[in-house]
């Protein structure tokens, strides 16, 4: 396969995988790795490879594609490309939590400067060396690495590099309890999607979303970190990015275990396990999660009482009225009286949940 049909069929790869047909991506890009005669093609579609495994979790197929991008990058002889392998097997480390790796692949990478292309690197460098010094509770390096990720960003106009230096900020706040800044960082994400963010990838919305929804839980502001994290969820859920969604059960977890709901915190894990393997047809596990969301809903009698529908399996609006029952709004809207239809007691002055 030459050039010009190896750069063809990466970009089918790519409509692919942008148009959430993972396996379908995957198929092509092995396809083309197998085929092809153009090593710089071959860096490409190891670097395609690498992102999307590091997307759906699978960070040991992300390392051995590092690797072998490595090894590509090295017959090349090319300074540029090999930069960019060390740099996404300082990231592959740090998906696998070895930090102590992940610094020294980056330090590796900023002792290879000299070109354009390298020098683009730097923030991204910085960004990956600054999680891993949090990822070992190294606070001040981890710090200094953002700072200057952060300068890079700005030299270069590189809002999207802008954008992942917030967030990572915003979890480095987090685990220094300084949650007003913890939100700041996250919130100013979100505005670099807003404004620049077309053509962006949604993950960066999702990520932004999530960090927002994680420090506004810390700061015990529960409606607002509930919107952002379902915002990121349903994102995360498109986009196929597994960590993000495991992520976001954790976090809506945390969020019923702040309100004391525990009932409706396992409720909410059923409900959205079972969105996760019904994506990914793993039959199975979808008829496990199922049965439990029914039994959670039996055993909180969990009915709208005119509808006879189960409430918390979808986003619905409820009111609950001075009587205790729960209703779909829209039933109760429906309904056309100012009583409740199951007791016909008054429903004035209702209560929403």
């Amino acid at each position: 396969m030459g050039q010009d049909q190896t750069k063809q069929q990466i970009e089918k790869g790519l409509r692919l995988y942008q148009s959430n047909q993972t396996e379908k991506a995957l198929h092509v890009w092995m396809k083309v790795l197998e085929t092809t005669s153009d090593p710089g093609g071959k860096f490409r579609v190891q670097g395609c490879l690498i992102t999307a495994h590091s997307e759906m979790g699978k960070y040991k197929e992300m390392l051995k594609y590092a690797l072998a991008q490595i090894d590509t990058a090295r017959e090349m002889e090319d300074p540029d490309y090999l930069t960019e392998g060390y740099l996404n097997l300082a990231r592959s480390n740090e998906k696998l939590c070895d930090f102590q790796k992940t610094v020294s692949y980056c330090k590796t990478c900023l002792n290879m400067q000299g070109t354009t292309v390298s020098l683009q690197l730097n923030g991204q460098v910085c960004l990956s060396m600054g999680n891993a010094f949090l990822g070992l509770s190294v606070f001040q390096k981890a710090l200094e690495s953002y700072e200057k990720a952060l300068r890079y960003a700005h030299n270069n106009d590189d809002k999207m590099l802008e954008c992942r230096v917030c967030c990572s900020l915003g979890n480095f706040y987090i685990q220094l309890k300084d949650y007003e800044k913890a939100l700041f960082f996250p919130c100013k994400a979100a505005e670099l999607v807003n404004d620049y963010g077309k053509g962006w990838s949604l993950k960066y919305r999702a990520m932004s979303q999530y960090h927002m929804a994680v420090a506004y839980r810390k700061l015990d502001r529960l409606s607002d970190a509930m919107e952002c994290c379902e915002e990121s969820m349903k994102i995360a859920l498109q986009h196929g990015d597994r960590p993000l969604q495991a992520l976001c059960l954790l976090n809506f977890a945390d969020i019923h275990r702040s309100r004391k709901d525990f009932e409706l915190c396992s409720l909410k894990v059923h409900c959205l396990s079972e969105g996760i393997y019904r994506a990914k047809e793993q039959q199975d596990e979808l008829r496990e999660q199922v049965v439990k969301f029914l039994q959670c809903v039996e055993e909180l009698e969990l009915y709208c009482g005119m509808c006879g529908e189960s409430i918390g399996e979808k986003n619905q609006q409820l009111q609950a009225l001075p009587c205790s029952h729960v209703f779909h709004l829209k039933c109760l809207q429906s309904n056309g009286t100012k009583g409740c239809p199951k007791c016909r007691r008054s429903s004035m002055k209702p209560g929403f949940v």
